[in-house]
């Protein structure tokens, strides 16, 4: 049996948007499309402990309480584990420049038109941004 690529994204949600990064042009995978964020699972971590490291890495914010989100791809080297976060601390920014040229909050009627590097995971995307509590939009989400 081949070993799958184990990968952890986290879909961040506020305000019935979801936050998306777009993949650099020069990537050598999933190039130049809409995608969640996140990346592998480091040996000895567990996927909420990377999405966790993921998000603080790419976005520079910390994510509290990442939920298992059900998401299939059809990419079969992937174990992919994915989370809805509805509460961080800070504003998210492009900290991964290298990786993405572009990030965006998206409502979920305009994914349809999206190039999204996992186009099978766009109704769980959907669902996670339906099934989300509404956020402030504060830099302090979920904090009171």
């Amino acid at each position: 049996m081949v070993d799958r690529d184990q990968i952890a994204v986290a879909a961040l949600v506020r305000d019935g948007r979801v936050l998306l990064a777009h993949r650099h042009p020069s990537r050598e995978v999933y190039a130049d499309c809409w995608d969640l964020v996140g990346g592998h699972v480091e040996p000895g971590e567990r996927p909420e402990q990377a999405v966790v490291r993921e998000c603080l890495e790419e976005l520079g914010v910390h994510v509290h309480d990442p939920r298992p989100m059900a998401m299939t791809v059809a990419d079969p080297a992937l174990d992919l584990h994915a989370f809805v976060v509805t509460r961080w601390d800070g504003e998210p920014v492009n900290a991964a420049p290298e990786e993405h040229d572009d990030l965006q909050w998206f409502q979920p009627g305009e994914l349809a038109g999206l190039g999204l590097a996992h186009p099978s995971g766009r109704a769980s995307i959907v669902k996670a941004v339906h099934g989300a509590q509404p956020r402030s939009s504060t830099g302090r989400h979920g904090r009171d």
